[in-house]
């Protein structure tokens, strides 16, 4: 349980026409925002899930983050080493580890992700607990499509899912 009075500091990542809100704690990354999201929105989410924190902006305690995704956006990183602070349900944390697990420039379906965590009939369940991942990019819920191969939600847009799939087929296939 995060601590009752801390500080939540965050910053902004610049990409193309893209700006994207991040946010991290003393334990580590806790948010990564979407490109079409505002400063409101940004602020909402993070305060209901830190609800006695105080927000601080510091692009100096971001700096490694920013840097992290940056080189990401220009294909030239494929995973990320920063520690991360993602809370969420044990369901939510299962289904966020096996994310972590699909191979970059892969996509697995919904109930592929369900299968790997155990639960083949709750592909309804994981696609709740992906689409409550506080983590964009870095915990890759963009590698998460339809069972038809068709691209289905995602909390940044789906042109944004779309170039961020693009980005990594297109690095995965230049090794």
């Amino acid at each position: 349980m995060p601590a009752t009075n801390h500080c939540i500091y965050w910053s902004t990542i610049e990409h193309d026409s893209w700006k994207l809100h991040i946010a991290r704690t003393e334990n580590g990354l806790c948010y990564v925002g979407s490109p079409e999201e505002s400063y409101e929105e940004f602020t909402t989410y993070v305060k209901k899930r830190f609800p006695a924190a105080t927000l601080e902006k510091n692009d100096e305690m971001l700096r490694d983050y920013v840097q992290e995704l940056m080189v990401y956006l220009k294909g030239l990183r494929q995973e990320f080493s920063l520690p991360v602070d993602i809370q969420g349900t044990p369901f939510q944390q299962r289904t966020w580890r096996a994310l972590k697990e699909i191979p970059y420039g892969q996509t697995f379906s919904y109930s592929e992700i369900a299968d790997c965590i155990g639960g083949p009939t709750a592909v309804r369940a994981v696609a709740t607990a992906i689409g409550a991942n506080p983590l964009l990019i870095t915990v890759p819920c963009h590698r998460v499509i339809g069972k038809n191969g068709a691209m289905s939600g995602y909390r940044g847009g789906l042109s944004f899912k779309r170039f961020l799939l693009e980005l990594e087929a297109q690095n995965s296939k230049e090794e």
